[in-house]
């Protein structure tokens, strides 16, 4: 697409430091890497509570939640409302996205470093896991704080802090925020990402809206993005934070460069509540301001992380953006969906695929898409079927594409 203008000159690069998560393929960048590129899924039989919809029920479920990093801030157990599941899915990769990044933990700088969570529907979450843990919070009403700002206090953060929230592009979303706070001077790091937890009524309502896989044999098997037989994605909870800060200020503390946040793009297109437009333009426009925003052209791009969640419809749309963002490129730009192995992380998508970059990045090798023996001839790209493609990757680019229009693209680059 042309017509889309570069802003990526005059600005100092804004940089990951720092990353933490908690998923179902592992709780580090490495850990992460590892599964990906192995083929392994993440994905299993649950007890999806008591709005189940099939007797057999399969999601990409944390197998267990890990403390927080030695020396790292906890909520205080004398908290009015201690932390649940969902807290701690977010406060976990905080914490650890702090500590990887080895930013010094001066409390006067704490005014300085912003917090923002990509995270939707927060509290009717939260109020389910009470309600179902016996709880009658949802039954009281009550000023309650938002999440992102117990796990900044948590943490030790005082500057601005806000939660993203736009559906499946959520915590992608909260990187472009925390990217805009760097290059307006309002902060001097930023933690942001997202994370998600998996609950009965979501997943009873993707399941209503037919949203979800409905194969009853191996769950390993269900996630099919770009594969003639899917229909549906496989839902997952997790995700991931990350600390940014200015390649100066940390080239001046002698710090350590994990990647470049070098681009994002955003566009809305409003189609439907929930299913994709059929117009491929909208999505390609986040893609193609991406990439200007970057400084890269098409025929730079390395590797493209795609949304695709094994959905009919969405995958179609997407692969027609791609193609209309990366034109001729496109025939040779390689293309793989890591849902097939993680699931879809919903609010923490976006996040964890931008780890799926990073590894791309770090290990030089394309993750590929578990579950496409057949290529949907609509879905026409360079595919990474089932096994890993060992690849030169300097650039990365990763969609996420969320109900009712929010379209975005991140471009990761090898730090320099």
């Amino acid at each position: 697409m042309s017509g889309i203008r570069s802003v990526s000159s005059n600005r100092e690069p804004v940089v990951i430091t720092g990353v933490g998560a908690v998923s179902p393929l592992g709780n580090s960048l490495a850990e992460i890497a590892d599964n990906l590129l192995a083929g392994r899924s993440g994905i299993r039989d649950i007890d999806p509570g008591p709005l189940a919809r099939e007797p057999r029920q399969f999601a990409a479920a944390v197998a267990e939640i890990p403390e927080p990093p030695a020396g790292a801030a906890c909520m205080a157990a004398t908290d009015p409302d201690p932390i649940d599941r969902l807290g701690r899915l977010c406060l976990v990769p905080t914490a650890a996205a702090l500590a990887d990044s080895g930013l010094p933990r001066d409390p006067a700088a704490a005014p300085r470093i912003g917090l923002v969570l990509g995270l939707g529907a927060e509290h009717l979450k939260a109020w389910e896991i009470d309600f179902h843990a016996g709880g009658r919070r949802v039954f009281v009403p009550r000023r309650e704080a938002s999440l992102a700002h117990a796990i900044a206090s948590a943490v030790g953060i005082g500057g601005p802090v806000v939660t993203a929230a736009a559906a499946c592009a959520s915590s992608g979303y909260a990187l472009a925020l925390a990217k805009t706070w760097l290059d307006a001077g309002w902060v001097d790091a930023c933690v942001a990402g997202g994370c998600d937890v998996l609950s009965p009524t979501a997943i009873a309502a993707f399941y209503n809206l037919r949203a979800l896989s409905r194969r009853g044999d191996d769950p390993t098997k269900a996630s099919r993005p770009f594969d003639r037989d899917r229909d549906g994605f496989v839902m997952g909870e997790g995700g991931a934070m990350f600390v940014l800060e200015r390649r100066a200020d940390v080239k001046a503390r002698g710090g350590r460069l994990l990647g470049e946040l070098a681009g994002v793009g955003m566009s809305s297109d409003g189609a439907h509540m929930v299913i994709p437009s059929s117009d491929p333009v909208h999505a390609a426009r986040a893609i193609s301001a991406a990439l200007a925003d970057a400084g890269v052209a098409p025929d730079e791009v390395d590797y493209v992380n795609a949304h695709a969640a094994g959905t009919p419809v969405g995958d179609v749309a997407e692969a027609g953006a791609i193609r209309l963002a990366l034109g001729a490129a496109a025939d040779r730009v390689p293309v793989s969906s890591t849902k097939g192995a993680s699931g879809h992380l919903v609010s923490g998508a976006a996040a964890f695929e931008a780890v799926a970059c990073l590894a791309a990045i770090d290990r030089q090798s394309i993750p590929p898409t578990l579950n496409l023996e057949q290529p949907d001839p609509q879905c026409a790209l360079d595919h990474v079927p089932l096994v890993a493609r060992p690849r030169a990757v300097r650039v990365a680019a990763s969609n996420s594409f969320g109900f009712g229009g929010s379209n975005l693209c991140l471009v990761i680059r090898r730090a320099a």
